[in-house]
């Protein structure tokens, strides 16, 4: 929405009845047109991703109390100091704060938000003590805290959340001692530890996740040994083990997971050997 002025946001004061507004990537939506949204009290699905001007505008939206999403990804002016405004949306259901410049005081705002199940922090610079006040979010079901630099501090608040189905972890400076806490999550399907700092023996502590359908180890010190905790997991549709440390003998120990349909082996250590293994077909053409 390139093309549309602070001036001509006015023209939605009359629109009280809609329910649903996207206007991404618009440099006309400032913190002062953003006052037309208080009279827009039906709103329940609003999108402002990529909207760069709206810092200090979400003032106007404390009445919105029927919006149930809300995207602001990418707008990356976005503070805590906005974020307070929000924590009387109660019937919001997803928030999506992708590489906002939100920090764990932000996030304390959002305590009792009782109805979310989607939040989305992907690159906002948030540390592990952020999770004490998500772990109070009993209905969460989708979190993403990928590229967050978290560390394994903190991560005891995991066993909180019961209904978790979708947890993104990747690129964080999380370890083995992390994933002790994530062993209660049983109704976990899927799990994102690229490019974390887990080895073998943090595999155990998923072995009772027997709902996971997807599981991301790439870039991982995940070797052929700790494949052997995931025998049990049945439902996995998917894994990546790109650039680990899995040798043929890791095809063999993942061959008896019958649903997997999806397995990412870019890496350099896997041979004609362990892809016969894989398909339970010990044949291999000679050369």
């Amino acid at each position: 929405c390139e093309h549309v002025s602070e001036h001509g946001l006015g023209v939605l004061s009359g629109f009280s009845n809609l329910t649903s507004l996207s206007f991404k990537r618009s440099d006309g939506v400032t913190a002062k047109g953003m006052s037309v949204f208080a009279n827009l009290v039906n709103l329940v699905n609003l999108d402002l991703e990529r909207c760069l001007k709206i810092h200090g505008g979400l003032v106007h939206m404390k009445g919105l109390r029927k919006l149930e999403s809300l995207n602001m990804r990418y707008c990356n002016y976005i503070t805590d100091s906005d974020i307070k405004y929000l924590s009387d949306l109660t019937n919001l259901k997803e928030l999506q704060l992708s590489s906002c410049r939100i920090t764990d005081l932000g996030i304390s705002y959002l305590t009792g938000l009782s109805k979310l199940t989607h939040l989305n922090l992907e690159s906002c610079p948030v540390t592990a003590a952020c999770l004490e006040a998500i772990s109070g979010l009993a209905s969460l079901m989708l979190l993403n805290l990928n590229r967050c630099g978290i560390y394994d501090e903190g991560c005891e608040s995991f066993e909180d959340l019961k209904k978790l189905k979708v947890l993104n972890l990747g690129f964080n400076h999380i370890t083995d001692a992390c994933l002790v806490h994530l062993k209660g999550l049983i109704n976990l399907e899927s799990l994102n530890l690229d490019s974390c700092k887990i080895g073998d023996e943090g595999l155990l502590h998923l072995k009772g996740l027997v709902l996971l359908t997807s599981l991301e180890l790439s870039d991982t010190a995940i070797g052929s040994n700790g494949l052997r905790h995931l025998s049990d997991l049945r439902n996995l549709y998917s894994i990546n083990l790109s650039f680990t440390l899995v040798t043929d003998t890791g095809m063999k120990k993942i061959s008896t997971l019958n649903s997997l349909k999806s397995v990412n082996l870019d890496n350099r250590l896997i041979t004609d050997v362990g892809l016969a293994a894989l398909i339970g077909s010990y044949w291999v053409d000679s050369p």
